[in-house]
């Protein structure tokens, strides 16, 4: 029995094996091995993906921008979703003066074979591309402002690019905002529920020279913005840009058909002491549609803004407005009405910007046209009032009981002041003459806001 087992057994000889079973057991072994490698970059790429090649993507881009620091989360990829997506993404400047961050990234849609191979970016692998981000932030160290957002979504085949959620805040407080300098301050705060952009040219963005697409759609945005007028204003710095001005500066090509703005609400503040409430002009509910944006075209495309919102909270108000970007000079064309009001609604700004106190008044209309050349408002305004009664403040305890108080308010009621700007029995009206010339220091609304105050200032008296 033993003796029959062993006849049965046959050691293995070399020699009896064909070539061709040799060929057949080699690709046997190269195709499980293949299959294996298939297998876990497919179900396991995580760790391969993170132990090789998560530091050579780190080592290549501060080869190519040495300026900058890349910091990586763990790296994931998902085959079936051809996504690539890691934990955290930081960049910032050696200098530490800048740094972006997002919570989460993703990218998918890219022919990752293709950029193996080319090893560059180029339109064919970046056509599917589509990228997701979530709390990003962006700090300015030197300017102390912070951008943020919890979503960001471009997608290059719909051609579109949604934000949500976008933040411009400083971050730190008002007065140690202003107390950086010694000179006057200009501090922004933008809060912005939702950004749509259509049509997108995503080629020309990556490229960085060229800034196109047909719509810019920006949802409920609240705009705030304070001046510390309690400190002088900086004669050696650069004087703020008018819009051809602005435009004018950029190399780059930008091209917008039409920037839509829904639901906004802008408050604007001037401050004259740390301890006093600062001059206040609000508008709400505000909805401006501007078409035409574009810059470096022949023959230059004039842009027109249609606006409507209400004034300080009351006053139904209507703007329309030319503006040629690429002009060499300051020109422009606006117009508007508005609606009726009570005048006290305007104290919350002349009171700390201009000491007086308008203890009564109605305005029942409004309407006013303005040229601007080179820099000079000339227009007329329209301006229909009753029962305006005006006192002058004391400028350190803001009190219209001190005598030389009383004195001046009775003198500017009896001799200044016009109480009432109604049609008489003809029709008649005074129509204000509106005369401004552009001060280097204004900004544009600033600019817009003082030619038409001098049109109030003609007809009122102040």
């Amino acid at each position: 029995m033993i003796k029959f087992k062993q006849d049965k057994i046959k050691l293995f000889n070399w020699r009896e094996f064909s070539p061709m079973n040799f060929i057949r057991l080699i690709s046997l072994i190269v195709g499980i091995t293949f299959i294996t490698c298939v297998l876990i970059l497919v179900f396991l790429p995580d760790p391969f993906i993170n132990l090789f090649l998560k530091k050579q993507i780190i080592n290549s881009f501060t080869e190519a921008y040495p300026e900058h620091k890349l910091k990586i989360g763990d790296i994931h990829y998902n085959f079936w979703e051809n996504r690539l997506s890691c934990d955290s993404l930081i960049l910032l400047n050696t200098d530490s003066s800048n740094k972006f961050s997002a919570a989460s990234f993703s990218i998918g849609g890219i022919g990752w074979l293709r950029l193996f191979f080319q090893g560059n970016m180029n339109t064919i692998t970046l056509n599917g591309a589509v990228i997701d981000a979530q709390n990003v932030i962006f700090n300015f160290h030197k300017t102390q402002y912070l951008l943020s957002a919890n979503k960001v979504h471009l997608s290059m085949p719909d051609s579109e690019m949604i934000v949500d959620s976008i933040k411009y805040v400083i971050s730190t407080n008002d007065e140690k905002f202003f107390a950086k300098s010694k000179y006057r301050q200009t501090r922004f705060r933008f809060d912005i529920s939702k950004i749509k952009i259509v049509g997108l040219d995503f080629i020309g963005l990556i490229k960085g020279n060229i800034y196109k697409a047909r719509s810019i759609n920006i949802q409920d945005i609240f705009a705030d913005i304070l001046v510390n007028k309690d400190k002088p204003y900086d004669n050696t710095s650069s004087n703020p840009f008018m819009p051809n001005e602005f435009f004018l500066s950029i190399k780059d090509t930008i091209k917008l058909d039409s920037l839509n703005i829904k639901n906004g609400l802008l408050k604007y503040r001037e401050r004259f002491s740390i301890n006093t409430a600062p001059a206040l002009i609000t508008f709400n509910k505000i909805k401006i549609l501007v078409t035409k944006i574009a810059n470096h075209k022949t023959p230059p495309d004039t842009t027109r803004v249609y606006g409507e919102g209400y004034f300080m909270n009351s006053s139904k108000m209507k703007l329309f407005m030319e503006i040629p970007l690429t002009s060499k000079d300051f020109s422009i064309k606006y117009s508007g009405t508005f609606g009726g009001m009570d005048l006290i609604n305007l104290n919350a700004f002349i009171e700390p910007s201009e000491h007086q106190r308008i203890k009564s008044g109605s305005l029942q209309s409004a309407s006013y046209n303005i040229n601007v050349n080179s820099g000079t408002a000339n227009g007329s305004l329209n301006l229909a009032y009753k029962d305006l009664n005006v006192a002058i403040l004391n400028e350190k305890t803001n009190s219209e009981n001190g005598i030389l108080d009383k004195i001046s308010s009775f003198i500017g009621k009896t001799f200044i002041i016009r109480k009432s700007n109604i049609p008489d029995e003809k029709g008649l009206i005074k129509i204000g003459k509106i005369n401004y010339k552009r001060n280097p220091q204004d900004y544009f609304m600033q600019y817009i806001w003082f030619a038409l105050r001098s049109g109030v200032g003609d007809v009122v008296g102040f």
